[in-house]
């Protein structure tokens, strides 16, 4: 079954006669095919692609299912949504209300001969469970990264600066074929390890640092994730104590990873461990996040996601602790859901290293 085909059979479900999709990720998961512009329309007997002159030659060889026609300034997106809308007989329409701009929905509204109805999470539903093509390309995303990681651990010494490991990290997976970054990587060393989200800066490395990496980057239009926490000279006691009771959150939250829990069972899963370590007031994020096409997706693992996980959702495990001004470790994995567990397709070691 195509993407459109299992859009399509859930318009019934949403009270929907078609469904709009407007927003890049969305438009790149109903068809296959990227671009930065474009429009989607699907209905119960066809579904259509619109794009202008810079891609629609490329959107013909990609679109494998539906009609592609090209927008012009004589037929603009709008008037091919508007002819094809008529042509079935569309009332009620859905549009992305979660992605939809003020400005864009008063632009429709006043030019689609249709009620714009929110289409509420018929897309987000249908995208948290990965299709085997979708986990492939984020396999092959992980193994990408992987191999920036360890050209990268040859790479960190005493004086590089955070910076200079970014774009290091960087210029290592656009060699090895990545599209580009899934985020911009967060290098943080020393006491800027204590800040999760740290932007790398020029502070230079010194011994006796963690540098804490958390990086990713896109494959065939999906998204790996991974971060790594390494010493550099030497680790003192604490840090080791902090690291390795990371370690065993993010193994305790793996665990309890399966289809069918829910997301803050699986936060809570890791959190124990954390605060069983006298740790609990240094650990302010959730266990993970969905990825895929975006970097965040859902559903997550993290206090209020009180949903069931489905099965083929993938998700990060990224337990952390962060001790203000001194240092911070995190350790994340990416993990696909089944039935009886899950998979951890992250291959990279997470024994403490000191380089």
């Amino acid at each position: 079954m195509s993407r459109f085909q299992k859009i399509a059979v859930r318009l019934t479900d949403y009270g929907l006669d078609a469904l709009l999709i407007t927003s890049e990720p969305n438009r790149l998961y109903a068809t296959g095919f990227h671009s930065s512009a474009g429009a989607a329309l699907v209905t119960p007997s066809e579904s259509y692609f619109f794009t202008d002159s810079r891609y629609i030659e490329a959107a013909r060889r990609q679109v494998a299912e539906g009609v592609v026609e090209e927008s012009t300034r004589e037929r603009n997106t709008d008037q091919l949504l508007t002819e094809a809308l008529r042509r079935h007989g569309v009332r009620r329409l859905g549009y992305e209300d979660t992605r939809t701009t003020v400005a864009e929905y008063g632009r429709l509204k006043g030019k689609l001969p249709a009620e714009l109805t929110p289409a509420r999470d018929l897309l987000e539903n249908l995208r948290a469970s990965k299709e085997p093509c979708e986990i492939e390309r984020m396999v092959k995303a992980q193994r990408i990264a992987e191999a920036a990681l360890a050209e990268v651990l040859n790479f960190i010494r005493p004086g590089r600066t955070e910076q200079e490991i970014a774009a290091f990290l960087q210029y290592q997976m656009l060699l090895r074929g990545a599209e580009r970054m899934s985020f911009d990587p967060i290098v943080v060393s020393g006491a800027n390890s204590s800040m999760p989200h740290g932007v790398p800066s020029e502070k230079p490395v010194e011994r006796g640092d963690f540098v804490t990496m958390d990086f990713g980057c896109v494959y065939g239009g999906y998204c790996s994730d991974m971060t790594r926490t390494v010493a550099v000279g030497f680790a003192t006691e604490e840090m080791e104590r902090v690291y390795h009771t990371v370690l065993q959150a993010q193994i305790a939250g793996i665990a309890a990873a399966r289809a069918g829990v829910t997301g803050a069972a699986i936060h809570a899963a890791g959190e124990a461990v954390i605060a069983q370590a006298g740790y609990g007031a240094c650990f302010g994020h959730g266990f993970g996040h969905s990825l895929g096409i975006e970097i965040h997706e859902g559903p997550n693992a993290a206090p209020a996601g009180k949903r069931p996980m489905p099965v083929g959702a993938v998700i990060s495990a990224e337990p952390g602790i962060y001790l203000p001004a001194q240092f911070g470790v995190r350790i994340e994995d990416v993990l696909v859901l089944r039935d009886d567990g899950c998979e951890d397709i992250t291959l990279a070691g997470k024994d403490l290293m000191i380089l």
